[in-house]
């Protein structure tokens, strides 16, 4: 056992965990800081307004850290002498201001950490001229959607080499003793200055009129030190090498500038701003006291030169803090090679782990300290800023159960510095890999009472925690369970029934809120698909009526398999579950019935002309038209398949007896699946929506090069509609999808809308799975031609593997040392100081394969992590 591994063991009961990335990155423009009566979250705080306003639910930090409750906080502030503010915090384009909806302008990267936070390491680059805000507000509101954003690379504000490399490292010492090391590299031509400002601040948790709190404080006992007491942390201790300027002022919100009400306050949350940027000796206080401290390094760099910065974070009181400091920092660096080297057993190649351990670094830095209570929120507080009627019956106002206070995995801490249901479920797959406890966590969280809820539905993301993502918890919850088990030798049963009980309910919220006719044909909305089809699925149709989902239906038969095997895992230690697995069975046959005649025998989602699945539009005088775009729809239908043993159903007698009896009894079911009495490979049965022949047509297609097959991996949205555009006709409209290989054209869906033709990785991760679990029942038995038109016939396994080449090859170097993620840029693929650090973008260039949407959506882009680790012994790839 590594000590990385150890430290994991003890941290039930040893808070290994109570420091570590926990800051976001926005707090600005988020809907918990919108107190408008209009629910226009990016305008009610803007980013200028960032440094002047104490935030209510959470704090921002560049490269921070903070405990687990978010009461005291560590980040960066750095100055270059140009800019009009200091960079405390990133900055980027609202929905509004960018020309594919809001977009973080800036360069960083997160290199390393381990789970336990026991060692972290990121980089931003800092430019040396004025920061270009106004450049890129400008240049972006004058572009459309057809053109690409305007991005910080393009102003050249990063020519020459013009910037600082500012390196952030972090090791612990113990759970309650940070050691902080910040090294930076001049990259420039000639000798440049910088102002470093490691900043310590208490959340603002006393001006809001709850309760009776105790302001906290920080004061300097002696040159170099801060000492910062707080009623729930007790007293820390702030050690800064080579005793720098401290500068104090208060974490509250500045209303002068704000134009805001009077309050007591003098030294306000941007006073150290004011005072290094501004030269204003007033903005600190002379009696060095407050609740927002920061320590004040002047450097001066010589082209070429670096420099380091050391402080320490410790409720221990330390005599010498800096004593020990470089041989703990190499300790916990040799720790974490260590711990990774057990991570990546087999993965040998240096560029790819290279990729995985900085896709290991975005997950873990990406956790974030999220606090929301919806029944505050939307009622007010007695000192915060009054509530509107407009506002208690708009977003999220049948939420009021909803109370979150914990540490969760994000998309990303900029663009989506708030959880969405289906991300995080895919976050989980590669946090097993290094932290399964957290994992499990994090999946039994979202079922929780506060979050769930009371009608079974899972809480959407922040925006609107209504809508509806794709039911993929419960998959999630297998697979995680699944690769635990293997780490531990055993399962963790109460894990698996705890969520297994919370999700029979969500199943149940499906079925009653999501399929109008009760016909098991599924609606549900968008499904974070956006932009895929015709029309909007989320809004009401020009048409009227509403869209028989070939996708929300096949999710629904995927949820019914994930949880007929888990209550069959369940079955082995309580035979109760044998019963309640024959029940999601059941259900599974019934939404197959449906996905092929339509739930009421006279309509199929399944086209026999161009031999796929499609929407269906229902309008209210019930005809029905097959809305023909060849998507990711049609190909969700293969995520529904589940294969089991002999031995398992040995095993679990009630359940096989109550599955022969409706396949004998009910044969119109019975045609829609593998025959049961005709086991496959090994014994093996199979349940899914798709027969061998319907199968075969559909992966033809799909390992189409000229449709969904890219160099990179699996289209959203086949190339056929580049020539042959979908377009659907009313009285009033035509309604067009044509093939776009990067961002939308269209803001159907509003600024985020921008799958269209991209290539993503939860889509294609669940793709390359689903055809492992058909190998393991055909085996060698069953090939397919690949690519299509190749005339070379592979097996599924085989396939499955080449997919997951063309996914990986996004971010690895190919022949000439190019990483197709990075595009045309050379500064990113060919400069020593850019080229092997990597972005995980959100999605990908459908023909090229370079890097679109956000860029540091590690979340469910982390998936790389696991596919990088897929066994390949016998593949001919």
């Amino acid at each position: 056992m590594t000590s990385e591994q150890q430290r994991l063991a003890e941290s039930a009961t040893i808070p290994w965990k109570k420091f570590g990335p926990y800051l976001t990155e926005r707090q600005w423009g988020t809907v918990r800081e919108d107190y408008s009566p209009d629910g226009n979250a990016w305008d009610y705080i803007t980013h200028d307004m960032a440094r002047s306003y104490a935030y209510r639910w959470g704090e921002e930090g560049l490269g921070g850290i903070s405990d687990d409750q978010q009461h005291l906080c560590f980040g960066v502030g750095l100055w270059n002498e140009n800019d009009e503010i200091l960079k405390e915090r990133l900055f980027g384009l609202t929905n509004g201001e960018g020309n594919h909806g809001e977009d973080v302008k800036e360069l960083y990267y997160y290199l390393d950490s381990t789970p336990t936070h026991s060692y972290m390491r990121m980089l931003y680059k800092y430019p040396q001229r004025t920061f270009p805000y106004q450049k890129l507000l400008r240049k972006n509101k004058r572009r459309t959607r057809k053109q690409p954003e305007y991005e910080l690379l393009d102003t050249g504000i990063f020519d020459d080499g013009r910037y600082f490399d500012v390196f952030m490292e972090y090791a612990k010492a113990g759970p309650d003793d940070l050691l902080i090391q910040l090294t930076i590299h001049n990259r420039g031509p000639r000798k440049a200055r910088l102002h470093v400002l490691p900043q310590l601040w208490f959340r603002n948790t006393w001006a809001w009129g709850e309760g009776n709190p105790t302001r906290p404080q920080m004061r300097t006992p002696a040159p170099g030190i801060v000492q910062a007491d707080h009623e729930a942390l007790g007293r820390y201790h702030f050690y800064c090498d080579q005793a720098p300027d401290l500068l104090f002022c208060d974490n509250d919100t500045n209303y002068i500038r704000l134009q805001e009400p009077p309050r007591q306050t003098r030294y306000f949350k941007d006073g150290i701003n004011d005072y290094v940027v501004e030269g204003d000796p007033s903005a600190v206080n002379p009696a060095r006291v407050g609740t927002k401290a920061a320590a004040h390094y002047r450097l001066s760099l010589e082209a070429g030169a670096s420099q380091t910065i050391r402080v320490r974070l410790s409720q221990p009181a330390h005599e010498a803090p800096f004593a020990e400091f470089d041989a703990v920092f190499a300790q916990r660096q040799q720790e974490a090679d260590e711990f990774y080297d057990c991570v990546q057993e087999g993965v040998t190649d240096p560029d790819a782990r290279n990729i995985q351990r900085q896709a290991f670094a975005g997950m873990l830095w990406s956790k974030q300290f999220y606090y929301y209570d919806v029944t505050k929120w939307l009622d007010g507080e007695p000192n915060g800023p009054k509530s509107s009627i407009r506002r208690r019956k708009g977003r999220n106002a049948n939420w009021r159960h909803l109370y979150n206070a914990d540490i969760i995995s994000m998309p990303d801490k900029w663009e989506y510095p708030w959880y969405a249901a289906w991300d995080s479920a895919f976050h989980c797959i590669p946090l097993a890999m290094v932290d399964a406890e957290f994992a499990k966590q994090q999946l039994r969280l979202f079922t929780k009472d506060w979050y769930m809820h009371p009608n079974g539905q899972l809480p959407a993301y922040e925006w609107n925690l209504s809508d509806v993502n794709p039911p993929v918890h419960a998959w999630a919850t297998w697979r995680v369970y699944q690769m635990d088990k293997k780490l531990r030798g055993h399962g963790d049963l109460q894990f698996l029934e705890a969520v297994f009980h919370k999700l029979t309910l969500n199943f149940t919220w499906w079925v009653n809120r999501k399929d109008k006719s009760e016909r098991n044909i599924f609606e549900g909305g968008f499904l974070g698909l956006d932009n895929i089809g015709v029309f909007d699925r989320s809004a009401p149709l020009p048409t009227g009526g509403h869209i028989e989902q070939s996708d929300g239906t096949s999710w629904m038969a995927m949820f019914a398999l994930n949880l007929m095997r888990m209550a069959l895992e369940l079955a082995g230690t309580n035979a109760v579950y044998q019963e309640i697995a024959g029940k999601f069975f059941e259900h599974f046959l019934y939404i197959a019935d449906a996905m092929t005649r339509g739930g009421d025998g006279r309509f199929d989602l399944w086209d026999d002309d161009d031999q796929f699945y499609y929407d269906v539009l229902r309008t209210p005088d019930d005809e029905r038209t097959i809305l023909k775009v060849r998507s990711i729809v049609g190909l969700i239908p293969l995520f529904a398949v589940e294969v089991i043993d002999q031995e398992l159903l040995d095993t679990v007698p009630e359940f096989t007896t109550r599955a022969i009896w409706l396949l004998e009894n009910r044969p119109h079911l019975a045609k829609l699946v593998s025959r049961w009495q005709e086991p496959g490979r090994g014994a093996r049965h199979k349940l899914s929506l798709l027969r061998r022949e319907r199968l075969g047509h559909v992966l033809r297609r799909m390992l189409d090069e000229t449709e969904f097959l890219a160099p990179h991996g699996v289209r959203a949205l086949s190339r056929y509609h580049l020539e042959h555009p979908y377009v659907f006709s009313t009285e009033e409209d035509d309604f067009e999808v044509s093939y776009i290989p990067g961002e939308a054209e269209s803001s159907m869906f509003g600024g985020n809308s921008n799958w269209r033709g991209p290539i993503w990785f939860p889509i294609n991760f669940l793709i390359i799975e689903s055809l492992q679990r058909f190998y393991a029942y055909y085996g060698d038995s069953f090939t397919i031609e690949y690519p299509t038109g190749s005339g070379q016939e592979h097996t599924l396994r085989d396939v499955a593997l080449a997919l997951s080449d063309r996914l990986t090859s996004l971010l690895r170097k190919d022949a000439q040392g190019r990483r197709p993620a990075f595009g045309k840029d050379e500064l990113l693929q060919t400069d020593p100081h850019f080229k092997d650090y990597l972005l995980f973008h959100e999605y990908f260039h459908g023909d090229d394969g370079h890097g679109l949407g956000t860029t540091h959506q590690t979340g469910w882009t982390g998936l790389i992590a696991k596919l990088l680790s897929m066994p390949r012994a016998g593949t001919t790839f």
